[in-house]
């Protein structure tokens, strides 16, 4: 894979990492639904008006294109692990902006996760 390939396949998977905290940002700022439908609904119109929610979105799609570039320049099985690193951009920051809970087993999971991208990136 070119430099140039997997620096793309980078951005995108950091653009749907940050449109995932944009998104959770949101509903931080728009509050948390009860179990009723109704009350999701408020959620969800309430949601609809949110900058962050709007900033999450665009993000999503603009990493969705990008991913669409890297599928055309290399093989999946090669590509679609890295997109596995989200998980761990998202757990750092998460942990960075709002100190959510990284216990030993997520930090435990989040290395196994680089441990096999890392492995898939030598094949």
């Amino acid at each position: 894979m070119k430099a140039s390939s997997i620096l793309l396949a980078l951005v995108s998977v950091a653009l749907n990492a940050a449109a995932q905290l944009a998104l959770k940002q949101g509903t931080r700022v728009v509050g948390v639904a009860a179990h009723d439908v109704s009350s999701g609904w408020t959620v969800l119109s309430r949601a609809a008006l949110n900058s962050w929610v709007w900033v999450g979105l665009v993000a999503y799609v603009l990493s969705v294109a990008l991913w669409i570039l890297v599928l055309s320049r290399v093989q999946v099985s090669y590509a679609y692990p890295i997109v596995s690193l989200g998980y761990v951009m998202a757990t750092a920051a998460a942990w960075v902006l709002w100190r959510e809970d990284v216990s030993a087993m997520r930090m435990a999971g989040i290395g196994l996760i680089c441990l096999g991208v890392l492995l898939v990136a030598r094949s």
